[in-house]
């Protein structure tokens, strides 16, 4: 498929590269239909090659996620897939309303989910902690009103931890005294080299955490490091919401993978993702939802709504955008509430 793959990255490239005009009269139509005067603060975070199978939320034999499981308001998605294992697909597929591979091309025109939210009324925030690369991820992500890539100014060899979110993070919520507030964390999650993902200072939890080669021989080591990265994830996240959770105000946070890894798991002996044939343990993913006490408060139906559907199955691609959209009360042409999980019209598809 040489030719015909060669083709394709030239034509969605210089889709990309045209992505502003393209996209420059597309509406949603978006507003708000909670009290004009509410406070209200919702989350994505964009997790990276993360499975749902190393999760100890999901029944994994090592408890990786200790934090979240103690966290109040936080509902985990069972049988969550995603529908590309790679990231410059599955990630401009959470940030907007295109929902599916077989659509794709759709996105080329669209604005994404920061453009719904500013043209409701809230302020928008994206902060990475990936580096910008030209891509569709970049534009979506520069149509919030603050645009953060932590990486911007570092040298290419240089790592950040993930931890390094939570400055900007803080300084956000520091100047946030009412009104709407939408905030969107693209992390690096547990991309490989997992040993890079955690700070050096980090006492890992899982040993031993370092390899010469990536190597099934070593995969005993392997699978430690790769843990290590989603305790590490579990604790950011939990540090995530206790920090909204403080500002007292009905909250939302939305956490979902954009793909998962294979790790030397079977006879195969495949090793991380994007292969042209996926894996199951490359399209299983963790998806979560958090809501305050607030929320749950003021939102009971919503709140059941989620907790209701916990164990259905769901593509995180088609669920993200419009679970987000409803939970917040963004009314929108856009807005299919069967595809939103805080509504009583969802239906598994």
């Amino acid at each position: 498929n040489v030719f015909y793959n060669l083709y394709l990255a030239v034509k969605r490239n210089n889709a990309s590269i045209h992505y502003k005009e393209a996209s420059a009269r597309f509406r949603f139509d978006a507003r708000p239909s909670h009290p004009e005067d509410s406070c209200e603060v919702y989350v994505m975070v964009i997790g990276e090659t993360a499975r749902a199978c190393n999760f100890g939320l999901y029944g994994y034999q090592r408890n990786t996620t200790p934090l979240l499981e103690k966290t109040p308001g936080v509902v985990s998605f069972t049988h969550a897939y995603t529908q590309s294992n790679t990231t410059h697909k599955s990630v401009p597929m959470l940030l907007t309303s295109v929902a599916s591979q077989g659509n794709f091309n759709d996105i080329y025109s669209q604005k994404g989910i920061f453009s719904a939210f500013r043209q409701a009324g809230y302020s928008t925030t994206f902060i990475s902690n990936q580096r910008r690369n030209g891509s569709l991820i970049d534009f979506l992500g520069s149509e919030a009103q603050h645009v953060i890539f932590l990486k911007d100014h570092l040298p290419l060899e240089s790592e950040l931890a993930d931890d390094s979110i939570l400055t900007p993070l803080q300084a956000c919520l520091a100047g946030y005294h009412g009104g709407r507030l939408f905030i969107v964390l693209h992390t690096y999650g547990s991309h490989f080299n997992y040993r890079d993902r955690y700070p050096r200072n980090y006492k890992p939890q899982f040993t031993p955490d370092r390899f010469t080669e990536a190597s099934r021989e070593n995969r005993d080591k392997l699978v430690n490091a790769y843990d290590n990265t989603i305790a590490n994830t579990d604790a950011l996240l939990a540090r995530v919401i206790a920090m909204v959770q403080a500002k007292h105000v009905p909250a939302g946070l939305i956490y979902a993978s954009d793909h998962g890894e294979d790790i030397f798991d079977d006879s195969r002996h495949r090793f991380l993702h994007a292969s042209p044939i996926p894996t199951y343990y490359q399209i299983h993913v963790p998806f979560l939802v958090w809501t305050s006490s607030e929320y749950r408060s003021l939102y009971p139906a919503k709140w059941q709504q989620i907790v209701s559907h916990r164990d259905k199955p769901i593509s995180t691609s088609l669920v993200t955008f419009h679970t987000l959209l409803d939970m917040s009360g963004v009314k929108s042409t856009y807005l299919c509430t069967s595809d939103a999980l805080s509504s009583p019209d969802f239906q598994v598809k």
